[in-house]
């Protein structure tokens, strides 16, 4: 059995249903049971945030996905209790079961990263790595569906879309769905165990993707000093969302490009959906 610790979410979703189609038990793990279902074999409520609750969603497991994250502003959470001390738990508790695990990270996870996000997935990916365990680290990008639906959204009749900064700073985006299809091939071969898998795709910037996504409409933009003020004002009531805010600073700026062409030359099976066309999709 395969379970997939994040499976009501965007990426963890789409790993339970290519892991059921191709004919896989799996048990989809998250903290709270979703109002739409997941499509797996059996669905287990567990926190990464609460170690002694992942036991029982790793009874009887062969293999574990980790494709949670601490994002979210809404659930008050951080990446450092669920990508970094979560994931760790989650690690030890597959090691003493002799459990494979499958540790979804960020492209350019490192100790000294400006984005604590990719601070903390390297820690993980440094505890995955010295833990004994039988592991594939995928790691990937930006997903491009968060983005193409946040600026959709923030557009109104007569206005574009809502850029957070300059806009003008290039990242690297992916399409979800390829994430999806490398993690569930980590899942399932044991031959890309010890493997780095590395997913990204487009670079472009906030600005461009806007474009993309509205035609003909010129992005708005809240500038870097309002965005500054609302963290700090954020911060002591409202930390998830400051940390988001904090978020959107660092890529305004940091150097967030991604050249693909090395993984695809290493896993000639990784996908490659442009950017640009599912930023033009009709919603």
């Amino acid at each position: 059995m395969i379970a997939v610790v994040g499976g009501s979410g965007r990426l963890g979703r789409l790993v339970c249903r290519r892991l059921v189609e191709a004919g896989e038990q799996v048990r989809a793990v998250a903290r709270s049971e979703p109002e739409t279902p997941v499509v797996a074999t059996e669905f287990v409520v567990a926190d990464l945030r609460h170690p002694g609750s992942l036991p029982r969603a790793l009874d009887g497991v062969d293999t574990v996905v980790a494709a949670a994250h601490g994002m979210d502003p809404g659930k008050g959470e951080s990446p450092r209790e669920v990508d970094r001390d979560g994931n760790a738990a989650l690690v030890d508790l597959a090691v003493a079961r002799a459990i494979d695990v499958v540790l979804v990270s960020v492209v350019d996870a490192a100790a000294d990263h400006p984005l604590e996000l990719h601070r903390m997935k390297w820690a993980a990916d440094q505890h995955l790595r010295a833990s004994g365990a039988a592991w594939t680290i995928a790691r990937a990008s930006a997903f491009a569906e968060m983005w193409i639906e946040m600026l959709r959204e923030s557009a109104h009749t007569g206005k574009g879309p809502l850029v957070l900064g300059r806009g003008r700073n290039p990242v690297n985006l992916v399409s979800v769905g390829d994430v999806a299809v490398a993690v569930a091939r980590a899942a399932t071969g044991r031959s890309l165990r010890g493997a780095v898998v590395d997913v990204g795709e487009d670079d472009l910037t906030l600005d461009e993707l806007a474009r993309l996504v509205v035609p003909g409409a010129t992005p708005r933009h809240l500038p870097r000093p309002v965005l500054w003020v609302m963290g700090q004002a954020a911060r002591p009531v409202r930390p998830s969302f400051a940390r988001l805010v904090r978020t959107a600073l660092v890529m305004d700026r940091a150097d967030l490009r991604h050249d693909p062409s090395a993984a695809r030359r290493a896993h000639p099976w990784l996908p490659g959906t442009p950017v640009r066309g599912l930023a033009m999709a009709p919603a």
